[in-house]
């Protein structure tokens, strides 16, 4: 730990611009995947969508199956009471009791009726059920066939680019180490805050890269002397000079070509 209280401020300035060349280029990695992941993560939920769809469906259906047949079981207990209540009928003692037979009739009668009109309404819905499951099933399949393509693709790039990004990500928790904590934080601070994650930029043609605002000559010549770390006004982000870049850029150039 006490060497880091020994480093000298262009040694830190190094440091922090090679671990942002390395986060930059595990930036492109990512990039390079684009909204796959997503695109993947967002298939497989709308699959497993369908999928419960179907099942519910599917459970529906056995329900009204079921249903139907209570009503069949109905309609056959009605009609054995219709004959019953008919025979009765035969032995009556009086008309009282002959018109209370035939209200029994009459009510098994209605029973029939309405439990047939129940059983044409079950089947029309198992038509309809039938129907939606089977353009879910199209879309299911459509669905799963496009899974598999943009699976393929993410594999295709993670067997690419996986094995670097590791190597990377590796390469960039040892500079971590070697950077103080405030550095640390504040570079990390700056990456959130900025689009392109840029918190560390060279001097170009007088400006702050990635800001483009023009830096006083002075400050610039402060910049190159390394003696401190100086930030943009405008950006927030740590500058140093196009000298210093360039050697880092090599550098990281020929580290990056070995993974």
């Amino acid at each position: 730990m006490a060497k880091k209280t020994e480093v000298t401020v262009e040694e830190k300035l190094r440091a922090l611009y090679d671990l942002q060349l390395i986060d930059s280029r595990i930036d492109e990695i990512r990039n390079v995947r684009g909204e796959l992941p997503l695109e993947v993560e967002d298939l497989e939920d709308e699959v497993a969508g369908l999928n419960t769809r179907i099942q519910k469906h599917d459970t529906d259906l056995e329900v009204i199956d079921n249903d139907i047949k209570t009503k069949k079981i109905l309609i056959e207990d009605a009609k054995a009471s219709i004959k019953k209540y008919a025979e009765q009928q035969k032995n009556v003692r009086n008309n009282r009791e002959f018109n209370a037979l035939s209200k029994e009739v009459e009510f098994q009668e209605l029973e029939i009726e309405l439990a047939e009109k129940h059983i044409k309404e079950y089947r029309a819905s198992i038509e309809h059920k039938k129907e939606v499951i089977g353009q879910t099933r199209e879309k299911l399949e459509d669905r799963q066939k496009h899974l598999v393509h943009k699976k393929g693709e993410l594999d295709e790039i993670l067997a690419e680019t996986q094995k670097e990004e590791d190597m990377l990500t590796k390469k960039s928790n040892d500079f971590e180490t070697q950077i103080e904590d405030r550095l640390i934080t504040a570079y990390k601070r700056i990456r959130n805050n900025v689009k392109n994650g840029l918190a560390v930029v060279p001097v170009e043609r007088g400006a702050s890269g990635g800001s483009y605002f023009t830096i006083p000559p002075q400050v610039i010549v402060e910049i190159a002397s390394r003696r401190k770390i100086i930030t943009d006004e405008h950006s927030g982000r740590i500058l140093v000079d196009e000298e210093l870049a360039k050697e880092e850029q090599e550098k990281m150039v020929k580290m990056f070509s070995k993974f």
